[in-house]
């Protein structure tokens, strides 16, 4: 494997890494909000806004613990397993000893959001007194990268779970960058989430400079293999299902009458982002594979003809 053109980013992280350069921040009491609106239709649909309204706090803290959950989930089960495997040389993709130090400085950098997240939670329960409900066990990708992997020969399974991280550390960044810059929040939540933003812009270009150098090796009849099962992973990584599981059971533990929470149970399951090429993630992902070489392939242009902008797509 030529790493020629593998740009390092272990020196970076001795200068830059958060849990090198910065201190704990501590949440504090003000009228700001502490997760964003725009982030929960719940609470700016008009049933809620006409009849409920008292209990928008409560929902927004409670959705704002599912944030932090899926960050624990997504952080500790899902990338420090893949990037840990890497960095101790068990992956089925072999690479370099450069890359697996990288990849070791992921790992303490995911650990270390976890740790993080859970410090919020912890200091807001303290601070609000709502006790989190029942919090899911799966993210998304928890679904989409073994139904993927499962339909991948087996020699390649390391392959797309390699992909499949990349894809959804690349999409998790640019969601971290806008909750970062939303002044409605508290001040320390901004903060939580531009500290985490910097070590995930870092990530984000080790990924893409990690499945680069893989896609550069892998044989045509691997590439091809992968790109029959990137539509797979995408479907079940972009569907919105386990979210609206979660806010109808929220609605569940709200006091208000029968007829209101049917009316907002309906809000709820009214809410889609079908998964076509005008999906709110698809720019990301899409700007991702071109990066890392995997667009230029002409199975993979294929197999995602129907996500790519008509300029883009094979004919």
């Amino acid at each position: 494997m030529n790493t020629g053109d593998y740009q390092a980013i272990a020196d970076d992280w001795e200068r830059r890494a958060t849990i090198r350069t910065r201190p704990r921040r501590l949440l504090e009491s003000d009228d700001k909000l502490i997760y964003p609106l725009c982030r929960q239709p719940l609470v700016l649909c008009a049933a809620f806004l006409e009849h409920c309204p008292q209990w928008r706090d409560f929902v927004l803290v409670q959705s704002f613990y599912k944030f932090i959950n899926d960050v624990v989930i997504f952080e500790t089960e899902i990338v420090d397993k893949t990037a840990r495997s890497i960095a101790k040389n068990r992956f089925a993709v072999p690479f370099p000893l450069t890359c697996r130090v990288d990849a070791m400085t992921v790992v303490v950098d995911e650990d270390y959001h976890a740790l993080v997240a859970l410090d919020f939670l912890q200091q807001t329960v303290a601070m609000t007194g709502i006790q989190p409900l029942e919090l899911p066990t799966e993210i998304e990708l928890s679904r989409a990268l073994p139904m993927a992997q499962a339909l991948a020969p087996a020699h390649l399974r390391d392959a797309v779970a390699l992909i499949g991280v990349a894809i959804a550390e690349n999409t998790v960044t640019q969601d971290v960058a806008a909750f970062s810059k939303d002044t409605s929040v508290k001040a320390s939540i901004r903060g939580l989430m531009a500290d985490h933003l910097f070590d995930e812009g870092r990530h984000a270009q080790f990924w893409i400079r990690l499945v680069r150098l893989y896609w550069q090796t892998a044989s045509e009849g691997d590439r091809n293999e992968i790109a029959k099962v990137l539509p797979v992973f995408l479907a079940q990584y972009l569907t919105n299902d386990l979210q609206k599981n979660f806010d109808l059971n929220l609605i569940q533990h709200l006091d208000i009458s029968a007829s209101l929470r049917g009316a907002l149970r309906a809000e709820v399951a009214a809410q889609a982002f079908p998964i076509t090429r005008q999906h709110p993630l698809m720019g990301n992902i899409l700007g991702f594979l071109q990066h890392s070489g995997l667009l230029q392939t002409p199975s993979v242009a294929h197999a995602l003809n129907d996500y790519l902008p008509v300029s883009g797509r094979v004919t």
